[in-house]
């Protein structure tokens, strides 16, 4: 299957829609054990094609788990150097993987170090124009074409990431919980209803 054509089977099976990168105004976003509402801005969705190519090409899934290692991956192939904006949506995923499995998020970031991604310009006009034919091919472009040993200022950069990931969970989660808390108790639930954590099953 052509890229295209990958990526709407991508879709269809993860309830995606059928039209690439097309998402509503607002996306709600994995923030721990919660999903958070946020405005879908421009600069996601001018990404966010590239970013579902990469879950195709490392194999992480849509889940929280998945979300935090994908955004872990971006992050060591440096996509907080193409745009802060996308360096931000991955510290919002990388957060809540963090919280869920820290090693895993290590792991997808030191295999990031070692790939390249999608975001620069002439990378996405490339995958417009058709030049990787599928994603077999994609992949053997991208990751690990950099075989070398994670120095210790990549593990310093992860740290880095890691805090400000944590600073950025804090400052979206205390708001919604307390949100969310308020409205349950003005729609009639007891407290308990209120506090009680929202069983989800989309964890991987």
């Amino acid at each position: 299957m052509t890229l295209d054509e990958e990526l709407h089977v991508f879709y269809e099976r993860n309830g995606f829609g059928e039209v690439i990168g097309e998402r509503p105004r607002t996306v709600r976003v994995y923030t721990g054990c919660m999903l958070v509402p946020m405005p879908n801005i421009e600069t996601r969705r001018r990404f966010l094609k590239y970013h579902d190519l990469h879950h195709l090409i490392t194999g992480y899934s849509v889940g929280r788990i998945g979300e935090g290692e994908v955004s872990a991956w971006e992050l060591g192939t440096g996509s907080a150097f193409v745009s802060p904006t996308l360096g931000l949506m991955n510290l919002i995923a990388l957060s809540t993987g963090l919280v869920l499995d820290r090693r895993r998020m290590w792991r997808a970031f030191c295999r990031g170090c070692t790939s390249s991604n999608l975001y620069p310009s002439e990378r996405r006009s490339d995958v417009d124009s058709g030049k990787w034919p599928d994603i077999a091919v994609l992949r053997t472009a991208l990751l690990d074409v950099r075989r070398r040993k994670i120095s210790m200022w990549r593990a310093a950069e992860f740290g880095v990431y890691s805090v400000a990931a944590m600073i950025v969970h804090a400052a979206i989660a205390i708001p919604a919980v307390i949100a969310r808390f308020v409205s349950d108790i003005m729609l009639g639930y007891s407290v308990f209803e209120a506090v009680k954590p929202r069983r989800r099953a989309d964890l991987y």
